[in-house]
């Protein structure tokens, strides 16, 4: 059957609802959450602070975040907030699994992979809500300071209060939910200042690459979009 002219010229012009770049930064953001469950299992020392070995990893959740509602906006963020923890959901169940599962008799490696991927449901069920928590505050502050911004401009400022708001959130859910009653609560306090400020730096220190990868993107893509009227629910998913 041949096609009329009209009819190819209408279906060359359909756009695809995300673009590739928007694909692979939802790809990183995924693998970001996944790796971050890993490295938590490991505590590394900086200077004289100890820490998890996620610290690495998880504020570039963050800085992702940042550029998604910065270049397509609150809504598409949205949707990759929820793939992402779909993603890890699903990550964690597979490992849940895996570790219920009787190791082969001549496997000597089952205590080491049961630290690994035996988390407690505590742990997991604190890690979930603070993660949504965390990251939908973060993409809020995002989207409303760029509407109130003068064109768009500070964009620095914005970053930065976004991923303070997003990280004060994780914290004030994770450590309450997951360790309270294990880790004293007058130590708490400082383990959650420690987080929300490391992890802040983080986002400081990245600023430079985080502003030219936003630059890149709103030049790429032709996109530079503001939250003007939309509904900041978070259960509307299918809206982007």
């Amino acid at each position: 059957m041949i096609q009329s002219s009209s009819q190819s010229e209408g279906r060359e012009k359909v756009r695809p609802m995300v673009s590739i770049p928007f694909m692979l930064l939802g790809v990183l953001f995924c693998v970001c959450l996944i790796a971050a469950n890993l490295l938590e299992t490991k505590q590394i020392r900086l200077g004289p602070l100890e820490l998890t070995a996620g610290l690495i990893v998880f504020p570039v959740s963050y800085i992702i975040n940042d550029c998604m509602v910065e270049v397509w906006g609150y809504r598409r963020a949205r949707l990759i907030i929820w793939l992402g923890f779909a993603m890890n959901f699903l990550f964690v169940v597979f490992g849940l699994v895996a570790d219920a599962l009787p190791g082969a008799a001549y496997w000597k490696g089952e205590v080491g992979f049961h630290a690994i991927f035996g988390l407690a449901p505590r742990i997991c069920a604190a890690s979930f809500i603070a993660f949504l928590a965390g990251s939908f505050l973060n993409a809020y502050v995002m989207s409303r300071m760029k509407l109130h911004s003068d064109g768009g401009r500070h964009f620095s400022y914005r970053a930065i209060a976004s991923t303070l708001a997003g990280e004060t959130g994780d914290s004030l859910v994770f450590f309450p939910l997951a360790l309270g009653g294990i880790v004293p609560w007058e130590v708490m306090p400082l383990l959650m200042i420690n987080q929300v400020v490391l992890k802040t730096a983080y986002e400081v220190i990245a600023l430079p690459v985080t502003i030219r990868i936003v630059r890149f993107l709103k030049n790429l893509e032709g996109e530079d979009v503001y939250d003007d009227g939309i509904s900041y629910s978070i259960w509307r998913i299918s809206d982007i």
